[in-house]
This record gives structure tokens, C-alpha cells and sequence, in this order.
């Protein structure tokens, strides 16, 4: 089943609307925090399940059965990676010692997706965020990472994408992952943008506030890729 574009991409705290975030995204379920099992629950249909490595740990708790497994198989129970070899579905292993994670390597095996959840990307090693959070700002297939605490997601060149709070959050900030950020808007918050220029040299648009009057708003970007990443207590 396919969302139409008035329909978004919907999670349990948010929809997502935007030209890139209308089609049934894939699912990627990887090893940092484990999501929390209700909000897990009730993400939308997706066309397609992977797990890297650990994230297979999350699958075997939630009764979820991924269409593909991959990893080095470091960081999963080795019940659990048993567990997967036994589902009949793809399972490709990879050594230790390699020059991308496991996440990254989940990503090329997803580009034909038309957009990617990715849960499990928090509170882990900073290092596998970093590394993740810049694959995803310049993944060609649009991205987004969230659990029931945070989402990070995406607005590039000439794009405008509009958010629907379902549930307030305490925090927006606006993090450039291209060297500069022009012409950016940002509406219905405490202190709004209109044609703004963002550096990640110094990045200062954090901890903004959505109105307490508003579920929505938008964020447009003229040229470079903006991270908006969203925090709920």
C-alpha cells in the first residue's frame, strides 16, 4: 500500500510531508538505542525490513521478521544471529575489520528504496551517529532516523518540507551538513527564520521552540542540506 502525497510519512509523534516523503518507505533497524516496543508498533506499513547486526536483537524481541539481515554479527546475541540464519531470509555476513559500518553498508544495499526509516540510530556510539547522520544528509534516497526521543530528517536545494506535531516536542534545532545553509525559512516557532544563512562552522539555529499554540511548520531551504532534528522529553 502506497501513502498518497497528502498523506505524508507518518509516525507516531509526526507526519512528514514533503515531494520525497510520499511513497511506502523501507524499514532499517539498527544497533544503537532499541526503539520502545508501542511506538515501534505504530509505524507505518513499510515494503521492506532490514537489520544490521544488532538491530537484529530489536527484531527478535518485537517478533519483527526482517527481509534482509546484514552485518559483521559483532554486537548481535549470537542466539539472535542463529536465530536470523534460521528465518529463511537473506542473511550476508561481513568481517569485522571493513571500511564502512554495518549501517553504511545497509544504506547501499537499500538505494532502490524511495525513502528509509531508520530506527535504532540513537544513543549509541557517537562515532557510528556521526558517520551515519552524514551518509544519510547526502544518500540520494531521502532518510530519516528516528525513535520515540528523536528524529533527524532532511530538507535539500530548493525543497520545502512541512511537519505535523502529534505530539509537542521540547525541542527543533536546524543543523547544516553542507558548509553553508542559504536561504532558510523556518515558521510557527519562538524565534523564526526568513532567508537565513546557516554555517556548520557554527552551527546556532538550536533548541527552538514550536509555538504552543501550533502542531505545524515549515522549513524551506534554498541551497545546501539542513539536518532538523527533533526532541521530545
Amino acid at each position: 500500500m502506497h501513502n498518497s502525497a497528502a498523506q505524508g510519512i507518518a509516525l507516531p509523534q509526526l507526519t512528514i510531508y514533503g515531494e520525497n516523503y510520499t511513497d511506502t518507505p523501507w524499514l532499517l533497524i539498527t544497533g544503537g538505542r532499541a526503539p520502545d516496543a508501542s511506538w515501534l508498533s505504530k509505524l507505518p506499513p513499510t515494503e521492506k525490513t532490514y537489520a544490521a547486526d544488532h538491530g537484529l536483537d530489536t527484531c527478535h524481541r518485537q517478533n519483527i521478521i526482517p527481509d534482509y539481515i546484514l552485518g559483521d554479527g559483532d554486537s548481535a546475541a549470537p542466539d539472535t544471529w542463529n536465530w536470523g540464519k534460521s528465518l529463511g531470509v537473506p542473511v550476508e555476513e561481513f568481517p569485522t575489520a571493513k571500511d564502512l559500518t554495518d549501517t553504511q553498508l545497509a544504506l547501499t544495499k537499500m538505494e532502490k528504496a524511495p525513502a528509509i526509516i531508520i530506527t535504532g540510530a540513537f544513543g549509541g556510539r557517537f562515532d557510528h551517529l556521526y558517520s551515519l547522520l552524514f551518509s544519510c544528509a547526502h544518500q540520494q534516497t531521502p532518510c530519516l532516523l528516528s525513535d520515540e526521543q528523536e528524529t533527524v530528517l532532511f530538507v535539500k536545494d530548493n525543497e520545502e518540507i512541512t511537519l505535523h506535531f502529534h505530539q509537542h516536542p521540547h525541542a527543533i534545532s536546524l543543523l547544516p551538513f553542507t558548509a553553508a545553509c542559504t536561504g532558510v525559512n523556518i515558521d510557527n516557532v519562538r524565534w523564526p527564520l526568513t532567508g537565513a544563512a546557516l554555517t556548520q562552522a557554527f552551527p546556532n539555529a538550536v533548541s527552538n521552540e514550536l509555538l504552543p499554540d501550533q502542531s505545524k511548520l515549515a522549513v524551506s531551504i534554498e541551497q545546501g542540506i539542513l539536518g532538523i532534528y527533533c526532541h521530545w522529553q
